[in-house]
């Protein structure tokens, strides 16, 4: 199975790219592949290249690896109650990494780790340091994943639906911490999201993939008022419009499901759940087309040849 096929971004330096799409489309495989995290086997990683800077990542060792993680880029994963180590305490669990990464002695670090667990807001530093992950909210528990993530202030940080799992009043702290770390030590985030209001609320670029592939790329602005790939439209036209006036307002799912990747269709993966869809869909893989400076898509309709595409997007009918 191909699970991720010609993914090619890039990230600046204190820049949020977010990467949406559903489940299965392959994020969490790309994030983990730039981290040295997938497992191989069963993984093979045939070509391409994953630089940090000027380091192609993809010739370093485990070794080496293991060296990069934690000080030059960090991830926050999904579930921080799994992720964290339940017989350690959470100001040991921050320490550690310091220790290992940046040669402190024992009482450095513990001075440095309490002014982490201050900085991402969590209350009563010094008392918290020596607490256990169970001691801690859910939110608290995400947050001192952050300060670990954190810790050695990284060049990159990986953020793997970090609030999937919290309340929205907790969600939207977290998010702002992460947007406020940024601006203070200008670490690039990749922030990965089925919320596209997080998307809208965090990110200033946004990546759209579908069957392991980049469908869309372009800023956050572009990407919700002139999106131009047929998947894009459907997530947005997934999310409840809470402008309308109408009591009866049906959400619109994206019919039928991902193609089976054991046997990748030839043509544009998303051509059998696409309603405008063509002959040359079917049989033919769409390019990267550019619809302005940074902002591609990978989908026929912007083909010059294409039958009427404008046609297609007044039909669409736009909801900006």
């Amino acid at each position: 199975v191909k699970a991720v096929r010609d993914v090619s971004f890039h990230v600046n330096k204190g820049e949020i790219v977010a990467i949406v799409g559903e489940s299965g489309s392959g994020k969490s495989v790309t994030v983990q592949t730039i981290m040295g995290l997938i497992p191989k086997p069963p993984a093979i990683i045939n070509s391409g290249s994953v630089f940090l800077e000027d380091v192609d990542l993809m010739t370093l060792s485990k070794k080496q690896m293991k060296k990069v993680n934690g000080s030059k880029m960090s991830m926050v994963f999904q579930d921080p109650m799994t992720s964290l180590n339940p017989t350690m305490k959470i100001g040991n669990q921050i320490a550690e990494v310091l220790t290992v990464h940046k040669n402190m002695s024992k009482s450095e670090a513990k001075e440095k780790a309490i002014e982490m667990i201050r900085l991402v807001g969590i209350p009563n530093p010094e008392e918290r340091y020596d607490q256990y992950p169970h001691e801690f909210s859910g939110g608290m528990r995400q947050r001192a994943m952050i300060s670990i993530a954190l810790a050695c202030n990284p060049d990159l940080l990986i953020a793997d639906e970090p609030t999937t799992a919290l309340d929205v009043t907790i969600q939207a702290q977290v998010l702002e911490l992460m947007k406020d770390l940024k601006t203070k030590i200008n670490t690039a985030i990749i922030l990965i999201t089925h919320d596209l209001g997080v998307v809208a609320e965090t990110a200033e670029r946004v990546i759209v993939m579908y069957a392991g592939m980049v469908v869309e790329t372009s800023s956050v602005d572009e990407i919700f008022t002139n999106p131009k790939h047929p998947y894009t439209w459907g997530l947005l036209e997934s999310i409840p419009d809470t402008t309308t006036t109408s009591e009866k307002q049906r959400l619109i799912p994206i019919e039928g499901t991902p193609p089976d990747l054991f046997s990748p269709p030839k043509g544009c993966p998303f051509a059998p759940r696409c309603k405008y869809a063509m002959e040359i869909c079917v049989g033919q893989m769409p390019p990267e087309f550019e619809i302005k400076e940074g902002h591609t898509a990978r989908c026929w309709l912007n083909d010059s040849r294409s039958p009427a595409p404008e046609d297609v997007y007044q039909e669409r009918g736009e909801r900006v």
